[in-house]
């Protein structure tokens, strides 16, 4: 089955068909690096790092690209606040952010391109769109002709007169029409600047995409992707501006992930609901994080609350028991039965529905349910009477396979609490062969209250967390 993507423009799932074959050239839109990110921040950095691991996973070479904003008003806003140097603050949260996204398993882009490292190239293009009409110089300012770009509202699937109507030029404005919107913004008293040949300024929001995509993966790039609050006008703007200046189309494919709502409310700092990542993995294991954002399909909205997190971690914690008990099986597990063939079968079949789930729009939800029921069957093989060492090795190996492609550890951090485990079970073994009872139960007590409860089949010792 081909994988098949839902595409904003067209709204509709679509083949997925890249301008090269194996090859995918993907951006997505980065942060704007002034504060730590947010946990509404935190969701397409897991999305897009999943569909690039699937990607790769299908066999893909994928060139991955997301950008920092590090320049921009809330930056200088903030910077002039904490009396900082621009450049100090945006690379202090540009770290926060590596950190933050590394901790919810996030692989690093293949370029992390800045708006101030391609200042040259943003002006150059400015100057190509004033040259060819569809941008003009007012008073410092340069703004986009929005009329002139046709299918300008294709990708929000908006009419250029339904957005007029809600189009207003503001009191010291200099734009010819209110639609258009500013490519290069003249510097204010103090502000941080660049020399150009509209006088000293620094670029708008909109354009640095248009040039950083450009600069790195060329005229026209195979997915674009990011929150769907960059659908208009940020996206809307960036393919006018693109197509403009390039005279070809500037993404085949377009991807949003849904909003998230904390405890069933828009997130916002009025309503004391803004939730950072930066805390939040304080309190919640990231890979939880990762798991309860998986768990959801990425174009619908999730709701965030202690509740759905803690149910995210039961559910991450039986796969990783399952996981577990398996592995301490296959450590014991002698060569017996004669039902191999069926058990792999099974596996087999559960990788070839996870395939399918994920060919299906990258569906992480029912992805993550196939993973279950292949947990599920591992535990209802460990109950035979007889198991096999191939079957284990299997089941083990299928499951950490799926687990990495969606960025999940398949087994829990502290690999020393396992080992220590482990090492107390043994003795507690032992201790039962020298008949040292109370030994015995008051490992078995310990464990318990440490949240580990112990199973004694013919098998042997199996553990899980409760």
């Amino acid at each position: 089955m081909a994988i098949q993507l839902y595409n904003t423009l067209k709204r509709e799932k679509e083949i997925f068909r890249p301008i090269e074959e194996g090859k995918v050239k993907m951006y997505v839109c980065g942060p704007t690096v002034y504060n730590y990110i947010h946990i509404g921040n935190s969701r397409p950095a897991i999305v897009y790092d999943t569909v690039r691991r699937y990607l790769e996973y299908r066999g893909y070479e994928v060139t991955f690209v997301s950008n920092f904003t590090d320049v921009d008003d809330k930056i200088i806003k903030t910077a002039n606040e904490l009396q900082e140097e621009v450049g100090e603050l945006t690379e202090r949260f540009i770290q926060a952010y590596f950190e933050d996204v590394e901790a919810l398993g996030c692989k690093r882009a293949d370029a992390h391109p800045r708006v101030t490292e391609h200042m040259a190239e943003i002006i150059a293009f400015i100057e190509v769109l004033v040259e060819k009409g569809y941008a003009y110089e007012s008073q410092g300012d340069v703004y986009f002709r929005t009329r002139k770009f046709e299918g300008y509202g294709k990708l929000s699937h908006q009419s250029i007169d339904d957005l007029k109507m809600g189009a207003r030029i503001e009191v010291g404005e200099k734009k010819e029409d209110a639609l258009d919107f500013v490519l290069w913004k003249a510097a204010k008293e103090g502000e941080i600047r660049w020399d150009s040949p509209w006088g000293a300024g620094r670029p708008g929001w909109h354009i640095e995409c248009s040039v950083m995509a450009k600069s790195i993966l060329g005229d026209t790039i195979d997915i674009h992707a990011g929150g769907q609050d960059l659908t208009f006008p940020h996206h809307e703007n960036e393919i006018a501006q693109s197509e403009a200046h390039n005279d070809k189309t500037f993404a085949n494919y377009w991807m949003h992930n849904g909003y998230i709502n904390i405890d069933n409310e828009k997130m916002s700092k009025s309503l004391g609901n803004f939730v950072l990542v930066h805390d939040i993995r304080q309190q919640i294991d990231p890979q939880v994080l990762r798991f309860f954002m998986l768990s959801v399909h990425y174009r619908h909205p999730i709701n965030f609350s202690q509740e759905l997190v803690e149910n995210a971690e039961a559910g991450l914690d039986r796969i990783r028991t399952a996981y577990a008990n398996t592995k301490y099986r296959l450590s014991v597990a002698p060569e017996l039965g004669d039902q191999a063939d069926i058990w792999l079968h099974k596996i087999s079949e559960q990788k070839a529905l996870f395939i399918e789930a994920m060919d299906d729009d990258f569906n992480s939800s029912n992805g993550i349910a196939v993973i279950f029921e292949l947990a599920r069957l591992a535990n209802t093989y460990l109950n035979e009477e007889h198991t096999q060492a191939v079957v284990l090795q299997q089941f083990l190996s299928v499951l950490e396979e799926l687990m990495s492609v969606l960025g999940l550890q398949v087994e829990a951090a502290n690999e020393d609490l396992d080992a220590e485990i482990d090492a107390l079970i043994d003795e507690r073994l032992e201790a039962r062969k020298n008949r040292d009872f109370a030994r015995a139960d008051a490992i078995r007590d310990d464990l318990k209250a440490r949240g580990i409860i112990l199973e004694d089949t013919s098998q042997g010792t199996r553990w899980k967390r409760a």
